[in-house]
């Protein structure tokens, strides 16, 4: 379990993204980075989330914020999801679930009684240095832009 806090180094991580193409947390250096880790692809829940960050894509790149989501999915699946709606933003595969377990958020869940491991829905707010200055771990996903930046 990540006891990653504020003011932390974010780790950094090198997996694919929904294109099969090789994708570093390094590379973003000198930009300010959402990473938000969301359970699966075309679920209500993951859905409402991806499409009010899109909603608000432009308010996100004029803070200077580029957006990154993580899941457990692959690159496949990824790639559905960001057609059907229209996604503006990268997905990274993590398939063998490395940058769920680096920050954290692959944790022992319940549904209905049964106790299962999966990606506790998280958003990380990493600034131009590589330091974390927000977690987000109630995350309100119809409402997920407004918890990382303050809308007018």
């Amino acid at each position: 379990m990540s006891t990653l806090k504020i003011g932390d180094k974010a780790p950094v991580f090198v997996s694919k993204d929904q294109n099969g193409d090789e994708i570093s947390l390094e590379s973003y250096l000198g930009k300010k980075v959402i990473l938000y880790f969301y359970p699966k692809d075309n679920t209500s829940g993951c859905t409402a989330q991806a499409c009010n960050l899109k909603d608000n894509h432009t308010i996100l790149e004029k803070e200077g914020y580029v957006v990154l989501g993580v899941s457990p999915d692959n690159e496949k699946s990824h790639q559905k999801f960001i057609q059907k709606y229209e996604l503006p933003f990268t997905l990274i595969a993590d398939v063998d679930k490395s940058i769920n377990e680096l920050y954290g958020v692959w944790k022992e869940k319940s549904m209905y009684g049964k106790k299962y491991m999966g990606t506790a829905r998280t958003t990380f707010v990493i600034d131009e240095n590589g330091i974390i200055t927000n977690i987000i771990d109630k995350v309100k996903t119809a409402e997920h832009t407004a918890q990382i930046i303050e809308i007018e």
